[in-house]
Formats: structure tokens, C-alpha cells, sequence
């Protein structure tokens, strides 16, 4: 199994494979029901999660109904408990960024905010936009979710201060990436173009760093209040099991 979903992700473009895991996710979630592992997102239980991984596969990180990863769930803890997100009275003006298929139609039903989602080729894309020049108002959104985005784009200093210009003083910034934190500095080298090659290095073929513990100073000196949140660190050890977290697993929340 682990052969052919690496297979799929390395061969199958992603807009299309977003269409194609639409049809497929109910019938893989009817078959994997257990009660070993939930996700916390939908509070669905099953017997096994599913691998996942472009270079090295992970196992038992998928959930077969919401297909969402470690950093999805912990983001959506993080929401739940730890923010007004899901319960502002205020409506707040919420632009999202390469929308993941696991929050994108919770989101939509959300009563309490305004959602923008905004992508070069996602499907779910409201408003087809180039990160490092953004079609928004200065000062426009009072959240912005941002997350696995900036390692694939070149300039990623451009579109850091284009998500500093665009969140509203005091708004918040959700920007998770892949990170490595045995590093202290980031890692880039554009002279490696093989697709096995940089799956391999960046952990993924379209990948053009890998992220580092300067990550933070980075967002910093574009202007950011950034708070390292090591939300696993507080959550039950059962409970990182059981919802297949990555244990350490570092959130940037970002506030202008």
C-alpha cells in the first residue's frame, strides 16, 4: 500500500488528485473502520490510518474520511481550544490559502466568518491569486491561514510581507511548513532540479526549501509577533496517539 500511495502522489498532478480522493474517500473510510485511532476533526474512528509521503512514507498518518495529516488535526485542536474561531459574536474576515479539503466545507458553513480561499490551481479556489502579489486590500483579514505554502515559492520574503499587508493590526496568521528543527538555519539549493532528488532532500519533488529554526526570526523581521506554539506538548500522551499527532510539532501563530 505504501508503494502505491507514493506512487499516486508522485505521478498524479494535485488539483487532480483533490477530484479524484472526493470519490474515493467514502468507500477507503467505510473499509477501514476501527477504533484504534480518531480523527479529532469529524470524531471518526478506524482501524488503521492511512501512509503518506512524496520521498519517505509515514504510516498511519491519513485519516480515511477527512484525509487529513498530523498538522491539520493539531491545527484544528489548536482552533477549537485554544482560540475563538469556531465561537467569535464578531465576523471575521477569514482568507485561506491553498484550502485543504478537510476544512474547506466546515469552513464555507461557518456562520461567524467571511472565507475567502484563494490558489494559482486549487480547485476550491475562490479568487486564483499569486502569493507574492495579492489582489487584497491592505489591513483586509482578521485571519489568515497559510499553511505548507511557503516552501514551495521561490520568493517566500515577497510573500511574507504580502501576508503581513494584507492581516488586519491584531489579526492573527496561521503559517505552518515543513520543518526540520535539528536545523538551525534554512536549507535551499536550486542547482538540484531531478524530481526523485528533491523528494528526497526537500521531502517533496515541488519543494524549494527546507525550514529551519530561523523560520520564526524570518517572520519576525517582516514585521510579525510570532508565538512558537508546542500545542502537543499539552495534550494527553494517549491522545497524540490516538490522533495520530506528530509529537512537537511547532505552530506559528502569527499577529500583526
Amino acid at each position: 500500500m505504501k508503494k502505491l500511495f507514493k506512487l499516486i502522489l508522485n505521478t498524479i498532478p494535485r488539483p487532480i488528485l483533490i477530484r479524484l480522493s472526493i470519490v474515493v474517500r467514502p468507500v477507503i473510510a467505510f473499509l477501514l473502520k476501527g477504533n484504534t485511532f480518531t480523527d479529532p476533526i469529524d470524531g471518526r474512528s478506524f482501524k488503521m490510518f492511512l501512509p503518506y509521503g512524496y520521498g519517505t512514507q509515514r504510516n498511519n498518518v491519513l485519516s480515511p474520511s477527512t484525509l487529513s495529516l498530523e498538522r491539520h488535526r493539531l491545527l484544528w485542536l489548536y482552533l477549537q481550544n485554544e482560540t475563538n474561531f469556531f465561537t467569535s459574536e464578531k465576523k471575521l474576515a477569514v482568507l485561506h490559502f491553498a484550502p485543504e479539503q478537510e476544512f474547506y466545507k466546515r469552513f464555507k458553513k461557518q456562520k461567524n466568518i467571511k472565507y475567502t480561499t484563494t490558489d494559482l490551481l486549487s480547485p476550491l479556489a475562490d479568487v486564483k491569486a499569486d502569493i507574492c502579489n495579492l489582489p487584497f486590500k491592505d489591513n483586509e483579514y482578521d485571519i489568515i491561514f497559510c499553511n505548507h505554502v511557503l516552501e514551495h515559492i521561490p520568493d517566500d520574503t515577497k510573500a511574507m510581507q504580502e501576508l503581513y499587508r494584507v492581516l488586519k493590526p491584531g489579526g492573527m496568521g496561521i503559517f505552518q511548513i515543513p520543518q526540520d528543527l535539528s536545523r538551525e538555519t534554512t536549507f535551499s539549493d536550486d542547482s538540484i532540479t531531478d524530481a526523485k532528488e528533491r523528494a528526497k532532500i526537500f521531502g517533496q519533488y515541488d519543494h524549494v526549501r527546507v525550514y529551519g529554526r530561523d523560520y520564526f526570526d524570518k517572520l519576525r523581521s517582516i514585521g510579525f509577533k510570532v508565538e512558537e506554539v508546542d500545542y502537543t506538548s499539552t495534550i494527553p500522551s494517549e491522545l497524540v496517539t490516538k490522533y495520530c499527532l506528530a509529537k512537537g510539532e511547532i505552530i506559528p501563530v502569527c499577529f500583526k
